[in-house]
């Protein structure tokens, strides 16, 4: 989970079925978003869908942020790679992100609301960084504890 990932070579047949594999993980999670660094796929390659309907998939190859909003504000985020916690963590109320998507056509992608701290967070992944990082020393220990107790009782 902390590794950075590396640019993806181009959107080839096996990009292809790692972004199919991708929603598929997400939406049977019911996630709304999903970097393939949380699934040991370290490569800048995101999948999100924030739509209510679950049919609005948003691919975003080699994202980068070309625009952030000067305003921010705190939102409580949860993450499929840290289950059960929840926080509020900082982040900017509108972004734009420049990405190839899944036919290999670049596109500029401006985002608020939801959309914007989803992008944030998944971007975050594809850094190396959890959201949890955002949080007070205390916070961590307490969730790094709260994790531990948890796997313990999965292994009995």
């Amino acid at each position: 989970m902390h590794k950075v990932a590396k640019p993806v070579a181009s959107v080839d047949a096996r990009v292809l079925q790692l972004v199919a594999d991708l929603l598929e993980t997400m939406y049977d999670a019911k996630g709304i978003g999903l970097a393939a660094t949380q699934v040991d796929v370290h490569e800048r390659l995101i999948v999100i869908d924030v739509s209510e309907e679950r049919d609005q998939a948003l691919v975003l190859i080699n994202p980068e942020l070309v625009w952030t909003s000067p305003t921010t504000h705190l939102n409580e985020e949860g993450c499929l790679s840290v289950p059960g916690i929840y926080d509020g963590v900082e982040r900017f109320d509108a972004v734009h992100v420049r990405a190839l998507d899944q036919t290999g056509q670049l596109r500029t992608i401006e985002a608020d609301e939801l959309l914007a701290v989803c992008i944030q967070h998944e971007m975050d992944h594809l850094l190396g960084k959890v959201f949890v990082e955002y949080l007070s020393p205390l916070k961590r220990n307490r969730i790094k504890k709260k994790m531990l107790k948890a796997q313990r009782e999965e292994l009995r």
